[in-house]
C-alpha cells in the first residue's frame, strides 16, 4: 500500500472513532431515550465480549469443534466453576491457563 493511502486510513478510522464515541457528549442536554433502550445497553458489554470470547473457545479454524481433544472447553469450565465458587478473577485467569497450557503444549490438544 501507498503510505499516503495508509496515512488517509489512519487518519480517517481516528476521526470516525472520535465522532462515534463522543457523539453522546456533544449535545448539551440529555438525549431521550426510552426504558427498554438503556436496560438493553447495560447488557452490550456483556454481548461484545461473549461476541468475540464465544468462537475462539467453540470454533478451530472457522468450524465448529468437532473433537473433545481440544484444550479450550475443559480450560474454560475449570475456571468458570473457580470464578463461581471464589468470584476472583485473577484466579479464574491462572486456574483457566493452568489446565489449559498443559492440555495444549503438553499432550498436543
Amino acid at each position: 500500500m501507498n503510505p499516503w493511502t495508509v496515512g488517509v486510513a489512519i487518519v480517517g478510522l481516528a476521526v470516525i472513532s472520535v465522532v462515534t464515541r463522543s457523539f453522546f457528549f456533544i449535545s448539551r442536554r440529555e438525549l431521550p431515550m426510552p426504558g427498554w433502550l438503556r436496560r438493553g445497553l447495560a447488557y452490550a458489554p456483556l454481548a461484545a465480549l461473549v461476541a468475540v470470547i464465544a468462537p475462539e473457545i467453540l470454533m478451530s479454524h472457522g468450524q465448529l469443534l468437532d473433537t473433545w481433544r481440544d484444550a479450550r472447553p475443559p480450560a474454560v469450565l475449570v475456571a468458570l466453576a473457580y470464578y463461581f465458587w471464589r468470584r476472583d478473577i485473577l484466579g479464574t485467569i491462572v486456574l483457566g491457563m493452568t489446565v489449559y497450557l498443559p492440555l495444549h503444549i503438553g499432550l498436543g490438544w
